[in-house]
């Protein structure tokens, strides 16, 4: 497992590419798109669910609580998160699905490095977002027995 700064580092390197500046750059389309944003989420879904190991175990279930987000936010039941936190989210799974990036995804087991480096970041930099969007989450699918 790589140390602190070495994913720092990655992190970096990710966040000023030319791969993520290009991924950030398509994130508004997909955004306005929903026919667009639902594929990008079932290619996202599927190439995470090809991901085996336990190790990935963390990884696929935030990219679910993502894709339970944009869901509601495409249907029209989730709209209070503010659009740069939407293209935000957008921008990293653009750059997810690209088999091109600062580590190429074809490397066995490190080629997802970078990808696992930017959901963390964006989980850190959208928290209250999130910590919002499962409260509503929760709430909505809480049956109440009376």
């Amino acid at each position: 497992m790589p140390s602190a700064s070495t994913s720092d580092n990655i992190l970096m390197r990710v966040l000023k590419s030319v791969f993520f500046k290009s991924a950030t750059g398509k994130a508004s389309r997909y955004a306005r798109n929903t026919g667009s944003l639902m594929q990008l989420l079932r290619d996202v879904l599927n190439k995470t669910n090809a991901l085996k190991g336990a190790g990935y175990d963390a990884f696929r279930e935030k990219i679910a609580l993502l894709a339970r987000l944009l869901k509601a936010y495409v249907k029209g039941e989730y709209r209070t998160m503010p659009w740069k936190t939407l293209t935000r989210i957008i921008a990293v799974l653009v750059y997810f699905l690209s088999p091109i990036d600062v580590i190429p995804d074809l490397l066995p087991v490190i080629g997802f490095t970078d990808d696992i480096a930017l959901v963390v970041w964006l989980f850190n930099a959208i928290a209250d977002d999130l910590n919002a969007f499962r409260q509503w989450d929760t709430e909505r699918n809480t049956v109440s027995i009376d």
